[in-house]
């Protein structure tokens, strides 16, 4: 349930109404906008009534949210939620670009590989260090040694990073990350994103392979029912009929989202199609449908890559997509306001 308010409300009676709300053990989630003031209520709404709501001085109006998720509704908050990672922001005016190699090999690979990204433009590095691999003889990460170097490339360059959390063990280990990445297997881990709720670091959700998206609102209401409201959602392809891509990458996502939802989101054309040729144009579609940011794969030698090769931009091939998704972001569409 939401309740608008007038412009300007009333102090007391506001206090008094928020006071009496509470005792119905509701939970409020005030948003001031530049037109309204919303209560977003979470919880049993049964009690309310809804016509003496109505009828008070501060109320405009009163309305049911019939979607399951409320935290997560842009109709609790509408204007679009900026969250601050490090020196930078996902969401708003910036377009974020979380750039780096699949697996994390080496110091002198993730280092080199940081230096080059920030070069041309990304706003954060990514490196896996911890893998979930189909096969259990693939290259599962260098683990805990693998988040030390991924925080030793942050210390050169500067670049908040985002990597993966593939278990509630590991989440110790994840103190000095700027943003833990839920990958698209763990999408419904409700265990984990319910501890991950307790956290106050960004979280970002990758839609799973086989996932609708009131699913992937629906496990991002998991980890802010915790209390953690940076929520950054990722589509990262879907799995269809088709072989010839590895996904197939869902960009009417963005527009769509972008109505049932005030979460930043953004776009990974590296695993949605499994081709490193493929990366660059859909990049660029991904800037021009209003996406908020990109994840893209780079790796200094992919040809010899423990991880996703086939997938991955050189320095160079990466500098060529930032150059050609900056000739794009300044005619990106724009959802319209009350949309």
């Amino acid at each position: 349930m939401i309740v608008i308010l007038k412009k300007n409300p009333d102090e007391k009676q506001l206090n008094n109404l928020m006071a009496w709300l509470e005792n119905l053990n509701l939970s409020i989630h005030p948003t001031e906008g530049q037109m309204h003031t919303i209560l977003g209520l979470v919880g049993d709404t049964s009690a309310v009534d809804i016509d003496l709501l109505r009828a008070l001085d501060i109320v405009e109006d009163v309305k049911r949210v019939q979607e399951p998720y409320k935290s997560a509704n842009r109709k609790f908050h509408e204007e679009d939620t900026v969250i601050p990672v490090g020196n930078t922001q996902i969401g708003g005016d910036v377009f974020s670009v979380i750039a780096g190699p699949c697996s994390i090999e080496s110091e002198e690979q993730v280092c080199q590989i940081a230096k080059a990204v920030k070069a041309s433009g990304a706003t954060m590095l990514r490196g896996g260090a911890f893998k979930p691999r189909t096969s259990p003889y693939a290259f599962q990460g260098l683990r805990g040694h693998g988040l030390e170097l991924l925080l030793e490339a942050k210390r050169q360059t500067g670049l908040p990073v985002v990597t993966e959390i593939m278990d509630l063990s590991q989440l110790k280990l994840f103190d000095k990350v700027d943003v833990i990445q839920v990958g698209a297997r763990n999408m419904q881990n409700f265990e984990l994103l319910k501890e991950l709720g307790h956290t106050g670091k960004p979280i970002l959700i990758k839609r799973g392979l086989a996932n609708t998206l009131q699913e992937l609102l629906m496990s991002a209401e998991y980890v802010m029912a915790g209390g953690n409201e940076n929520v950054i959602l990722c589509e990262r392809g879907i799995r269809t009929f088709e072989t010839a891509t590895r996904n197939t990458l869902d960009l009417s996502a963005v527009p769509m989202l972008k109505k049932m939802t005030h979460l930043p989101i953004i776009i990974d054309p590296s695993h949605a199609t499994g081709i490193s040729w493929m990366v660059k144009p859909m990049a660029m579609a991904a800037a021009a449908c209003g996406a908020d940011g990109l994840m893209i794969e780079v790796h200094n030698d992919p040809k010899r890559a423990l991880c996703d090769g086939a997938q991955s931009l050189t320095p160079e091939a990466f500098d060529d997509v930032m150059q050609a998704v900056n000739a794009i972001l300044p005619h990106a569409y724009k959802m319209p306001k009350g949309m």
